[in-house]
């Protein structure tokens, strides 16, 4: 741990207490640290977590600060839910204070080697399915970062001989000093989170901020189709490429069906693409990325490839729910962005009802338009962004303003025909209605289960024999 700091006796300030900012707090308190916890929100709202940090001996207070207060932390850490541009945290900055996020602490305890991987989309599936090939190819493996599993909480599970893959998001990365992954991943780059940092350019920065600590010895792993990103390889690592539509110097890449690595001039076939499980060429980039980790992280080619095929993907991304009286129903609730949309959108090859809508970030939902028009028949709009959207895609594609995910449902079940499918893709965060995106896929799985269950009860009934 070359960058680890000493907690005990600090005062500690942490701000936002959902997951990560629970995780911190506590792993702050336990090394000693006099903490602070704050959030905007009521504690009757928080639910357990109060109890649990009283217990710790984190101090707590709800509501709004004084900038006083800020100003007599030795550290501040807000959550990544709490923009680092917010007017307090500026000041506090102007007056010397120390903010960081949760990832930069993390990484000051953490042992072993770490695997960063960030991106507009695609983060989770590409994250997890790294995971799941270095724990088939038998590293010591923890699976953490914006995935679900805070940094901070899998500091004392590591080791010297671990690999972490951590997922990072734009929040994270915008608030780090010394953070510092081995193999860094940036997969792609498309407007996202606009509402937060204005600009596509200030966005990009902060995820550009991943390499900023790298280091000769360590790697930098982008993707070569995405002229957002290629402008934005960095100069110290050692950079490596992948790509689905060209050969490329140094990383991993799509030829005659295969995919093959290439490092030092030589080339080796890692896997047929056929072998992969998971639809839609944005998956098949995910792959790449995934097994050029791997392969720089130093697993075997035969424990790749057997990993891969076994790879069945990840919760709320393209994740087939059932098939009910011929129409198949999938859940990519993750899709919070209009790029993400569109690549579920081009997953398929048409005769698509797609359920779009929630909190809007200020997000542009025209590049939508051509996309339905060709795959799509119906558009179901629920959620805070469902005017936006319609504004926005008017003319391209039938519309229905559903408003609520339980009355999309119905709208498709009634609408839908053998062969067809209904897809949740929404374009657009989920805190309007949902706690989060997964909240918000289960919800989507559930009204799908009880469609389910009816139509077979219906059919039970039709097919039992009639009594004289």
């Amino acid at each position: 741990m070359p960058n680890a700091v000493e907690l005990k006796g600090k005062r500690v300030l942490v701000i936002g207490l959902a997951r990560t900012g629970v995780a911190t707090a506590l792993f702050c308190a336990s090394h000693g640290a006099q903490v602070t916890a704050t959030d905007l929100r009521p504690e009757n709202e928080l639910g357990d977590a109060p109890a649990t940090l009283r217990a710790a001996g984190v101090h707590l207070k709800f509501g709004a600060l004084a900038d006083e207060f800020f100003f007599a932390q030795d550290l501040i850490i807000p959550s990544p839910g709490v923009p680092a541009d917010s007017p307090q945290l500026m000041a506090a900055r102007a007056e010397g204070g120390i903010i960081w996020s949760e990832i930069e602490l993390a990484s000051r305890f953490l042992l072993g080697k770490l695997i960063a991987i960030t991106g507009s989309n695609g983060k989770t599936t590409t994250t997890s399915l790294v995971a799941h090939i270095l724990r088939s190819a038998g590293f010591s493996t923890i699976l953490a970062g914006n995935i679900g599993t805070p940094l901070i909480a899998c500091v004392a599970s590591s080791r010297d001989d671990s690999v972490t893959v951590a997922e990072l998001s734009s929040f994270q990365l915008e608030v780090i000093q010394t953070f510092r992954p081995n193999i860094s991943v940036f997969l792609n780059l498309t407007p996202d989170h606009l509402d937060r940092h204005r600009t596509l350019a200030n966005y990009a920065a902060a995820k550009s901020r991943i390499f900023e600590n790298q280091t000769e010895r360590d790697f930098a792993l982008l993707n070569a189709d995405d002229p957002a990103v290629t402008p934005l390889a960095p100069m110290r690592p050692q950079v490596f490429w992948f790509s689905r539509k060209q050969r490329v110097g140094q990383g991993a890449f799509v030829k005659d069906a295969q995919i093959f690595f290439r490092r030092d001039g030589e080339e080796e076939a890692l896997l047929r693409v056929a072998d992969i499980s998971l639809v839609g060429a944005h998956n098949l980039e995910n792959v790449l990325a995934a097994v050029a980790a791997a392969k720089l992280a130093g697993a075997a080619t035969s424990e790749i490839a057997k990993a891969v095929k076994k790879f069945a993907g990840v919760e709320h991304r393209l994740e087939f729910v059932a098939e009910i009286s011929g129409v198949r129903y999938y859940n990519d609730s993750k899709a919070t962005n209009v790029d993400a949309t569109l690549k579920a959108l081009e997953a398929f090859p048409g005769r698509i009802l797609i359920i779009l809508g929630g909190k809007d970030k200020d997000s542009d939902y025209a590049p939508l338009r051509q996309a339905l028009s060709a795959r799509a028949t119906l558009a179901l709009l629920i959620g805070d962004a469902a005017e936006k959207i319609a504004q926005q895609i008017n003319g391209s594609i039938a519309i229905a303003q559903a408003g609520t995910l339980d009355r999309a449902v119905e709208i498709a079940e009634r609408t839908a025909k053998p062969g067809d499918i209904v897809l949740l893709a929404p374009a657009c965060a989920s805190f309007d209605q949902f706690e989060n995106y997964e909240h918000r896929g289960r919800v989507f799985k559930e009204l799908v289960s009880k469609l389910a269950q009816r139509s077979a009860i219906s059919a039970n009934t039709a097919a039992a024999p009639k009594g004289k």
